[in-house]
């Protein structure tokens, strides 16, 4: 006979979240290694947790090919932007227009 557990299905997250020392006005880093880097100053947890949400987002482009980045330029759906022409986090930027269109309505 089968043992079954109730409440299955369930949904883990196993997302490696680091409180960090980050550079000013930098909240959140999605990391290429599939990690989330938090700005170790944010104590709100709901703040916390919208960043945290936010930076999924991109997590999950990265995994989609959406997304990629360098020290010098963001690859947005093949088309390079080179970091020294805009500011990270800009609501109008493509990457970030579905992150924040996503966590706005979370």
């Amino acid at each position: 006979m089968a043992f079954i557990m109730k409440g299955f299905p369930f949904n883990v997250d196993n997302t490696p979240v680091y409180n960090m020392d980050l550079e000013e006005g930098v909240m959140g880093i999605a990391d290429e290694n599939g990690s989330i880097l938090i700005n170790k100053n944010i104590t709100n947890q709901k703040e916390r947790e919208e960043v945290i949400t936010h930076e999924k987002v991109h997590l999950d482009q990265m995994k989609r090919g959406d997304l990629a980045y360098d020290d010098n330029n963001v690859t947005w759906k093949g088309k390079k932007y080179p970091r020294v022409k805009f500011h990270d986090g800009d609501e109008n930027l493509p990457w970030e227009k579905e992150a924040y269109n996503k966590t706005k309505n979370a």
